[in-house]
């Protein structure tokens, strides 16, 4: 696992992310708590750390199980899951490339407004391109979005494949699907890699050293 650090890479563009409000009557309101105001009333920064990797690496169980160790550290956390996100706030996005743009660019809101209240938030989304995750690190003071790279190849994904997605998808039932009939793009430069071929215990503990939490 490599450690924390923070990222330096360059930005490009994206006109799907950057965009102005529809609403051009709107003024943005400031209020009278700052950030160092709630992460002293926490006792931790705040931060979003987002796992990306294949469907069946490993995301949701490394962020629920991280997520129980951290409360009972008492650090204030949460975890915002892909296929739990898709039953309220994105049930009306697909698969599409443009969809899954656009569930990204959501999620990378919610994460910043947690982020900003002062919690530690987690993710668990294959986000397949790398310019949205790049996105919605822009979204992010600097530091504050630590990109988890769970590296699992798509062997092992597969002999999981506790959905049976990874069937469907080869037998052409499901389109679009990352990995075999859709690109999923791995990140270049991590905060953080993590090889789920070892315990979980294992996997939290490093992630819990390589956080600082």
């Amino acid at each position: 696992m490599s450690a924390f650090r923070p990222s330096s890479m360059v930005l490009p563009p994206a006109a799907s992310f950057v965009a102005e409000p529809v609403s051009k009557n709107i003024v943005r309101a400031e209020g009278r708590v700052s950030g160092a105001d709630r992460a002293a009333n926490f006792g931790h920064e705040p931060r979003t750390v987002w796992f990306t990797g294949l469907s069946g690496s490993g995301k949701s169980t490394l962020a629920f199980a991280l997520e129980e160790a951290l409360i009972a550290k008492g650090v204030a956390c949460y975890v915002l899951d892909g296929d739990n996100v898709r039953f309220g706030l994105n049930q009306d996005l697909g698969f599409s490339p443009e969809d899954r743009t656009e569930n990204i660019r959501r999620i990378g809101e919610v994460c910043r407004l947690f982020q900003d209240a002062g919690l530690v938030v987690l993710t668990a989304f294959i986000s397949p391109y790398q310019a949205d995750r790049a996105q919605v690190r822009q979204l992010h003071p600097d530091g504050a979005f630590v990109e988890v790279f769970v590296d699992t190849p798509i062997e092992i994904c597969e002999q999981r494949d506790v959905k049976g997605l990874y069937a469907k998808a080869r037998a052409g039932e499901i389109p679009e699907f990352s990995g075999i009939s859709a690109p999923y793009e791995a990140p270049e430069n991590p905060e953080l890699t993590i090889d789920t071929g070892q315990p979980l215990a294992d996997c939290v503990n490093d992630l819990i050293v390589g956080l600082g939490l």
